[in-house]
């Protein structure tokens, strides 16, 4: 005989006892906890249990209806005899957290409305901070990975907050992994862009990125053509723009932070591979996919050495990282700018975008986003704040 499938629902004033009550109920009768989901909001009480039961239903709706009546609350319970039922009842679930500082209401309106045009449904809305940042999580069943990913990267952008998403699990409890986008933890020029300038020919190299993003053209041909630009350019110009560089406020202690927790920890970009090595080599990060150079008689050739990491190759990275350490993606996290992150967002255990403008070049304003993050890993950041240049941490590392 089939179990039943039971959702049984509680409402009403708030109050010691009513969950003890309801369970010491449902325990009398031969019955399997499939899931729970319990909200508090100003002491009203929304508690909602999915029950398979083996046996007859009617003792157990007596009984879940005189414990609520002896509770003051009220209760419905649906009963079906379809199997199916039960597994339906229990969706994939996302946990979608929303970052803001501060956190307008119309931020969080506009994350909701992106969930809702997706088909997806809210089961809860909870804050788990608002120090150093306030962060919502938002419980999202109804919209698969791929779909919803697109839509939280998007709704950021539009809402101006960052935002993380997760697959509900108690694989959320074990990331082993951090990638992050090299553009979230630097500020300074954009270093294809910066290089071009020195030979003077920013300008083209700006116009083929916008000219590539209003295209839609492939995001490694871009890289291609603007890396093409860069022929003949002194070896000498790579340095100079690793001296322009800093490090976002907050990204040092990230990294600590994450190394300390037994974390893998690497970056990604579609920069230059010469530029972002001396951030690897003075952090001892474990992993770096970037564009290198190719050099000859001590210039650049305008060419690309092997894969070019373009808007697809940020997911690729990451899976290549955490197969060389034999790591689930599950157990990863990904921190990626803009709506090239859905990718990451999609793929990772974790994925967080952050959709902040690139900051001007000097002294960095705090980076919340990273603060924020370092909670939703449970981190700890001991290390010192202050900004430090690529060269300083390799210095230090020696």
């Amino acid at each position: 005989m089939h179990p039943h499938s039971v959702l049984v629902t509680v409402t009403g004033h708030d109050r010691p006892g009513v969950t003890s009550a309801l369970f010491a109920a449902i325990a009398a009768h031969d019955v399997e906890v499939l899931d729970v989901e319990q909200v508090v909001i100003s002491d009203r009480l929304v508690l909602g249990v999915v029950l398979a039961l083996h046996g007859d239903p009617a003792p157990l709706r007596r009984a879940v209806t005189h414990a609520a009546e002896a509770l003051g609350t009220a209760v419905e319970v649906s009963i079906t005899e379809d199997p199916d039922e039960i597994s339906s009842q229990i969706p994939v679930r996302h946990h979608v957290m929303v970052l803001g500082r501060p956190l307008r209401a119309g931020a969080v309106g506009e994350m909701a409305r992106r969930i809702s045009d997706l088909g997806g449904n809210i089961h809860s809305i909870v804050r788990l901070t608002h120090r150093p940042v306030t962060v919502l999580e938002i419980v999202v069943s109804g919209v698969d990975a791929a779909r919803l990913a697109a839509g939280v990267v998007h709704g950021a952008a539009a809402a101006g907050v960052d935002a993380a998403m997760e697959r509900a699990g108690l694989q959320r409890r074990a990331k082993r992994l951090l990638l992050l986008d090299l553009d979230t933890v630097l500020t300074g020029p954009e270093p294809l862009a910066a290089l071009a300038d020195q030979i003077g020919r920013g300008a083209e190299s700006r116009r083929l990125l916008a000219d590539g993003e209003a295209d839609g053209r492939s995001t490694a041909d871009v890289v291609r053509a603007r890396a093409a630009l860069l022929a003949g350019a002194p070896v000498s110009s790579l340095e100079t723009l690793r001296g322009r560089l800093q490090w976002t406020h907050g990204a040092r202690a990230l990294i600590g932070a994450a190394r300390r927790g037994g974390h893998r920890t690497g970056v990604v970009t579609c920069g230059v591979a010469q530029v972002a090595e001396r951030l690897v080599d003075g952090l001892q990060l474990d992993f770096l996919a970037a564009n290198r150079l190719e050099t000859e008689d001590g210039r650049l050739t305008g060419r690309i050495v092997g894969e070019v990491v373009g808007g697809g190759g940020r997911g690729r990275a990451l899976v290549r990282f955490a197969e060389s350490y034999g790591v689930p993606l599950a157990q990863s996290v990904a921190v990626g700018c803009g709506p090239e992150a859905a990718e990451l967002v999609r793929l990772a255990g974790l994925g967080v975008v952050v959709d902040a403008a690139r900051p001007t070049e000097g002294a960095p304003e705090r980076s919340a986003h990273l603060d924020a993050l370092q909670f939703l890993l449970g981190l700890r950041a001991d290390d010192p704040e202050e900004p430090i240049r690529p060269e300083d941490a390799l210095t230090r590392a020696r």
